[in-house]
């Protein structure tokens, strides 16, 4: 066996799959990225980067992923999907508050250290997938909840702040109209 692995016990196992069906029932938002390749230097930044954002990551064999995916309530219909890219080495981004932060701290990275891995395998954002890493861009330009839900608002508030505009303005002009009458009668 290479230097540092050792063949994990059953319970040790056992563990690792609780701990991660915890998170995927915990976090909404999850990224699954393949960051073979990279130095221990190299990993340590980019998990210090998702500290800073609180955003969780941790490296898991894909079979316990894969048994985890299988055990959680909220992933099971996508496991099939999942399966397809639990290949090689894997990492998962977890996050609580945003669906593009992952994304963003993985882009930031890459373009920071100038490289090419982790690469983006699969992304699950409240619920929808995406499979592959030609969905990177799209995931970082994803609105969170609190802007969507100020987008709507806004939207909803334009048409009444347009009829109070308009019933303020007309009712101006009917007591100018008003006076006018009055005056003309006297």
């Amino acid at each position: 066996m290479p230097l540092g692995f050792r063949k994990m016990k059953r319970e040790e196992k056992l563990q690792v799959i609780e701990g991660l069906v915890e998170k995927f029932s915990a976090f909404d938002c999850f990224y699954i990225v393949d960051a073979m390749g990279l130095t221990v230097e190299q990993v340590n930044k980019f998990r210090k980067s998702c500290a800073e954002q609180n955003i969780a990551y941790q490296v898991a064999k894909n079979t316990l992923i894969r048994e985890a995916l299988e055990r959680s309530e909220k992933c099971t219909a996508h496991v099939a999907a999942f399966s397809s890219v639990l290949k090689g080495f894997s990492g998962i981004l977890f996050s609580r508050d945003s669906g593009r932060a992952p994304g963003k701290i993985l882009k930031a990275f890459l373009e920071a250290e100038k490289l090419n891995l982790p690469v983006l395998k699969a992304a699950s954002i409240y619920g929808d997938l995406f499979i592959g890493a030609e969905h990177l861009d799209r995931l970082t330009n994803l609105k969170s909840k609190e802007e969507i839900l100020g987008d709507i608002i806004t939207l909803l508030k334009a048409p009444i702040l347009n009829v109070l505009a308009a019933m303020q303005s007309g009712e101006k002009r009917l007591m100018g109209v008003m006076e006018t009458f009055l005056k003309a009668s006297t």
